[in-house]
């Protein structure tokens, strides 16, 4: 990297972080923010997320939730974060956001799909959002339990990781929201992912697994990982 190169990051970073820092130390108004959020740089929309005091209607859920995807990891973070409070505090505004949480479930950055996970746990008694978003989650587990299964070693490690971490948050997910899954078709997840060699998702198949005491077959499947050879499969 030559000096002009980061002599340029070097103030765009100084920019952002003014502009941040501005935002935070100024009293903007609820519209404001919000425009910010609609249209303004990564430093303003990150800044407005996280200034922002509440979500008043399903256009400003509309406009927060459009930055939770497609967009600078600064952004997602702060959206998600974020989401913890205002989806509890409104759930009605976040019933249609399937498609865009089944996106942030499986964020590049761990935290973004932890905050996410948590996030809409709030929207379990609504079977608006859980009915599609729980059946949309079960199509995704299976294309993704296929292809983790299919990958051979003439396939990239950066390829086979991908698809693994998909996996892996799909997995947490269900863990989260088993009673909305239909048993048969989580037996059959089971069957499958317990099989897979990578160890973190027989970690997340045991924790789904730790969760359910009253199916004779699933309790089979238990007893099976609690004889994995990995320590952390076996401890759930």
């Amino acid at each position: 990297m030559n000096n002009n190169t980061t002599q340029i990051l070097n103030d765009k970073y100084n920019d952002d972080f003014n502009t941040a820092l501005n935002i935070y130390e100024n009293e903007y108004s609820h519209e404001d923010l919000i425009e910010f959020l609609k249209s303004g740089s990564v430093a303003q929309k990150q800044a407005a997320a996280l200034k922002l005091d509440k979500i008043n209607s399903k256009k400003d859920a509309q406009i927060l939730i459009a930055n939770l995807t497609g967009c600078d990891g600064k952004i997602r973070e702060a959206i998600s974060f974020r989401l913890k409070e205002f989806i509890p505090q409104n759930p009605e505004f976040f019933l249609d956001t399937q498609n865009t949480m089944l996106e942030a479930i499986i964020d590049i950055n761990g935290n973004i799909c932890r905050n996410t996970i948590t996030a809409i746990s709030s929207l379990k008694k609504y079977s608006q959002f859980t009915t599609a978003f729980c059946e949309k989650l079960i199509e995704k587990t299976k294309i993704s339990i296929t292809k983790v299964k299919s990958f051979g070693i003439q396939d990239g490690k950066y390829k086979i990781n991908k698809e693994v971490f998909k996996l892996y948050w799909y997995l947490e997910t269900i863990s989260e929201f088993l009673e909305f899954i239909n048993i048969n078709i989580l037996k059959k997840i089971i069957e499958e992912t317990k099989e897979i060699k990578d160890y973190t998702i027989r970690e997340k198949t045991a924790k789904i697994l730790s969760k359910i005491n009253d199916d004779e077959d699933l309790l089979k499947l238990k007893q099976e990982l609690k004889n994995d050879q990995n320590y952390y499969v076996r401890r759930f």
